[in-house]
């Protein structure tokens, strides 16, 4: 029986579609047998669970071809590796913390892994050629859309007395574990501000960026890419998130200098020329160097306004430390810190997925146990909570320990040359998605800096689709 694409099968799309339209929802309420400690929910897991047991059966029955890539080779190391420190964190087997146990916490953190894997492999089948990534870009950029709907409902509400804030929270509640936040920062569909400048930096962005820097475009509306990329720059200043604005001005400026020297080149000559000719032309490009310098002085006076930004400049902080806990960075510094020495009591194996923070409390610096009010919350007896490194690099250290580490290196340094390996082709789409896939990857080797969460879609889905793109590329030269 002949096989087909798995493009070739409608159902499989529709799954598809819906989870990326869904994709800016990232704590979805309506969950079964979770707490409500578990911040990360997807809503787009919801199709991706439909999804994958669907590919496998059609795949088994022959109605379709599921591709192979070879990044599944290194990803497999690394599961297997991290299977293996896990069994062996539990013959250390720490002291329960607030009623966690080292089982409970492994199997949960497994669970987690595997969630995060269901988009890679999906992201990774779903996508073979241009017309599957146009069909993607399409659906992601859709989830976008109503992402920007709902931060102007939040802006709205916040900066004008049109809706209730009440109301509006009321509303947010219905689908997400959070209400509205107190401080009118925007969060869109995201738990927090941080977490939609995550999703705009490592998502969203990066597919707006590449379309204007290689002029591809995914419809037939030219100026549906600038707008939303204006739209999504917006979002980003409006979220106030210094993680996230810092990620993406540097993915991007990496990006343009290692992929976008056509284009600085270009635009010099554009520049230079004007100069030689008539005073219009001369002014027009004066006027372009004012309007970029006026835009960059209103983004700081715009973020000036909040504290949140203004500290990081104006403080008289005499240590390391104390610009950390000015900066309100005290508690991520010193969860990081403590969640280090797991990795150094057991370098090679660590202590085992999930069970970072048993180690962090007996472990935290002392100038965080005075100077932080988070650290002493977390320290009070009736506190439930569960400790977390906050840095996805220290968390890979301290569980998976240095072999751990190297493979997760191994295996994202894999996906970025497969990633660059689209530029051989000398296409427009396969450079749009190229440049799109290094943005992603600059922008998640720096988001993973300020985040711990293996179940997040941000850090495998781009790779994902990109890594599919290769392979079946990579099959057809051979």
């Amino acid at each position: 029986m002949k096989q087909f694409p798995v493009s070739s099968n409608k159902f499989p799309r529709i799954l598809w579609a819906v989870a990326m339209l869904t994709l800016p929802v990232t704590s979805f309420r309506w969950f079964p047998f979770l707490g409500e400690g578990t911040l990360v929910r997807p809503l787009a897991l919801y199709p991706l669970a439909l999804l994958l047991p669907l590919l496998i059966i059609l795949a088994l029955r022959q109605k379709i071809n599921l591709h192979w890539a070879g990044a599944f080779v290194a990803l497999g190391a690394l599961i297997l590796f991290i299977v293996f420190a896990t069994s062996f964190g539990a013959l250390i087997d720490p002291i329960p913390l607030r009623g966690q146990e080292y089982f409970g916490r492994a199997i949960r953190a497994l669970a987690t892994l595997l969630i995060g894997l269901a988009f890679f492999i999906s992201a990774v089948w779903m996508n073979r050629d241009e017309s599957d990534l146009r069909f993607s870009v399409k659906w992601i950029l859709a989830g976008l859309c109503l992402d920007i709907a709902w931060s102007a409902l939040q802006a709205v509400t916040f900066y004008t007395g049109l809706l209730e804030k009440e109301m509006v929270t009321h509303w947010q509640l219905a689908f997400s574990m959070r209400e509205l936040v107190r401080t009118n920062r925007i969060s869109g569909f995201a738990y927090e501000p941080a977490w939609l400048a995550g999703q705009l930096a490592t998502i969203f962005i990066p597919f707006l960026f590449a379309s204007v820097l290689t002029k591809y475009r995914l419809t037939r509306v030219k100026w549906l890419e600038p707008v939303l990329l204006a739209f999504s720059s917006l979002m980003l200043l409006a979220t106030y998130s210094r993680g996230g604005l810092l990620t993406t001005v540097a993915a991007a400026g990496l990006t343009f200098l290692f992929l976008g020297r056509d284009v600085i080149r270009s635009m010099w000559a554009w520049f230079i020329v004007g100069f030689r000719g008539r005073i219009f032309d001369k002014l027009f490009r004066v006027g372009v160097i004012v309007a970029i310098f006026g835009a960059l002085v209103g983004s700081f006076l715009f973020l000036n306004q909040k504290g949140l930004f203004r500290r990081l400049w104006q403080t008289d902080a005499a240590s390391l430390s104390e610009y950390m806990v000015d900066i309100n960075a005290g508690a991520r510094g010193a969860y990081s810190t403590a969640a280090f020495a797991a990795f150094e009591e057991y370098p090679l194996t660590g202590v085992g997925l999930g069970a970072s923070g048993f180690y962090i409390y007996p472990n935290l610096p002392d100038w965080s146990l005075t100077s932080v009010p988070e650290i002493a919350k977390q320290l009070n007896p009736e506190s439930r909570l569960y400790p977390n490194p906050k840095n996805l690099y220290v968390r890979l250290l301290a569980e998976t320990g240095l072999f751990g580490f190297v493979l997760f290196l191994a295996f994202q340094f894999y996906a970025l040359g497969d990633m660059l390996s689209l530029l051989l082709r000398k296409e427009v789409w396969a450079r749009f998605a190229a440049t799109a896939g290094v943005f992603a990857w600059l922008a998640i080797t720096f988001y993973n800096f300020t985040q711990d969460s293996l179940t997040t879609p941000n850090i495998w889905l781009v790779s994902g689709i990109l890594v599919g793109l290769s392979a079946t590329s990579s099959n057809k030269e051979v």
